[in-house]
């Protein structure tokens, strides 16, 4: 092993380390709790260190979110999988996506709701934006009707599962109503 190969494995390490830090910080504490200066103390690093891998907390949160896709894309493809139809496939990820929403708010926060340095809804979005993303269209474009862009019909649908999450996260939306929402809007998506 090259002395170049062991380096780029370490910067690697570091790299995950303090993705891993600034999203444990976020989901205790919060994202105003996560600071260059704190994560530098966590990882037990130097702040340059941690400017020498991200330009500031914008990209930590970045990676953050990006990593974040991943996890959902995974169990919303999970959740696909075990379901037997067309309809239960979007029941199913949309009962996905709020609970993912709600178990790991500060970790949505940052790929959902900050403004975070990322491309979204472009081919220079990292694949794991574009595979969470894919998750949801594979429910959703085989109930488009002729004609609907299944694109923005799952944009559309995506929108409202985000609304669905934000809001009842905020209380301005009842817990109680929320299977009762999702069945509403699973009815109103497939026609039934």
């Amino acid at each position: 092993m090259s002395i170049q190969t062991r380096r780029e494995r370490e910067r690697a390490k570091r790299e995950r380390l303090i993705v891993t830090a600034a999203r444990e910080l976020a989901e205790t504490e919060g994202w105003a709790a996560v600071t260059t200066r704190r994560l530098a103390a966590e990882i037990e690093y130097s702040q340059p260190v941690l400017y020498s891998h991200f330009k500031g907390k914008e990209a930590i949160m970045a990676a953050v979110a990006v990593q974040g896709c991943a996890d959902l894309a995974v169990e919303l493809r999970q959740a696909r999988a075990a379901a037997p139809g067309v309809r239960e496939e979007l029941a199913a990820v949309a009962g996905t996506y709020t609970s993912f929403a709600r178990r790991r708010p500060a970790l949505y926060d940052a790929m959902f709701t900050h403004l975070v340095p990322l491309p979204f809804a472009t081919e220079e979005a990292p694949a794991p934006l574009r595979e969470a993303f894919g998750q949801l269209l594979a429910v959703v474009e085989p109930i488009a009707s002729g004609g609907e862009d299944p694109g923005l019909l799952t944009e559309t649908f995506w929108a409202a599962l985000h609304g669905l999450a934000t809001l009842m996260r905020s209380g301005r939306l009842p817990e109680s109503a929320h299977e009762t929402r999702l069945a509403l809007l699973i009815g109103h998506f497939t026609g039934g």
